[in-house]
């Protein structure tokens, strides 16, 4: 029986699923979390929610049948399944466009209200970035099976619990010098995890259908300044090296070699683009959904994981040396 307060989440065990976990279940929504491995997901999932609102499902294999039985049971499907590196043959188009397809299918096949998808920002000019042409891949498939779908295209996604903050500030933490890919002038548009639940939310509240949204924060900032503010929240001074593109790629092939890559050859193609609105498509603030955060003040608050002497300590004036 389909209940009209259930929603189902697809990728609950990331930064965003926990977050919606929170907002959903204190709202009083009751939220189906779909889960690979209960013995290794379930507890960090289960610990986020209002008792007796989240019910996690294990799925082993995504097939029809499988998920045709959870979308019976809710009104709103999330899908936020991705990946940002492939270490199998072909494992973006699976990920980004052959799983959002049949989501889709199913989610009109069982006439769910609303579908809601994940995409990202910035990836319509990327036509040689394989990443890129999977999610517009899977775009295109959502339009076309589920006509009146949200799809959301989010800039970098940032919070405590997230693997590009907190990895560089571990990165910059040990390493004397950091490098620069395309003179680190690339553009993004960071939004917090909080104001995207917050949007998210708000599109399920008042049943938002049929819109590609562009997701992005209250600023631009391009790579260099990221790092520099990470720098001074972390309280350390290192040298920032732009890299020749022969190099870059270099430094790519060597470490999409480790078990998670810090850079593969597809992002460093990304990285050529910037990650700002692009004015095809309506954002959050044209709805009203204003993101606030700054990406400053919101990794100070934790940032002294990373910073010498710790969250007491005092901080220095210090000189930031970077190659231009």
């Amino acid at each position: 029986m389909k209940n009209q307060d259930s929603i189902l989440i697809f990728g609950s065990s990331g930064q965003i699923g926990r977050s919606l976990i929170r907002k959903f279940t204190k709202n009083n929504y009751r939220v189906i979390a779909v889960t690979r491995s209960i013995h290794r997901k379930g507890f960090q999932i289960k610990t986020q929610s209002n008792y007796g609102y989240l019910e996690l499902e294990e799925i082993n294999s995504f097939t029809e049948k499988n998920i045709s039985k959870l979308m019976k049971r809710v009104s709103v499907c999330i899908n936020l399944i991705g990946i940002l590196y492939e270490k199998k043959i072909n494992h973006f188009n699976l990920i980004h466009s052959d799983l959002p397809s049949l989501l889709s299918k199913e989610a009109s096949k069982n006439a769910v209200d609303q579908f809601i998808h994940l995409s990202a920002l910035g990836i319509e000019s990327a036509t040689d970035s394989k990443y890129a042409l999977s999610k517009l891949d899977g775009e295109r498939n959502i339009k076309k099976n589920f006509p009146k779908s949200v799809i959301l295209k989010p800039s970098i996604v940032y919070s405590v619990d997230d693997n590009f903050t907190t990895n560089f500030m571990r990165l910059l933490s040990i390493l004397p010098v950091m490098p620069l890919y395309y003179n680190g002038k690339t553009k993004f548009t960071p939004i917090h995890v909080s104001d995207l639940t917050d949007i998210i939310f708000q599109i399920v509240q008042t049943k938002i259908s049929g819109e590609t949204i562009e997701c992005v924060g209250p600023e631009v900032i391009t790579f260099k300044e990221i790092l520099l503010k990470i720098l001074k929240s972390i309280n350390k001074k290192r040298l920032l090296l732009p890299l020749p593109l022969f190099l870059a790629k270099i430094n790519a092939k060597l470490f999409q070699l480790m078990p998670k890559p810090l850079l593969t050859m597809d992002q460093l193609k990304l990285l050529k683009y910037d990650n700002v609105i692009s004015k095809k498509y309506k954002t959050n603030f044209d709805f009203n959904m204003e993101a606030k955060k700054k990406f400053e003040d919101e990794i100070n608050r934790y940032s002294f994981n990373w910073t010498t002497g710790g969250q007491f300590a005092k901080k220095k004036n210090l000189i930031y040396f970077h190659v231009n």
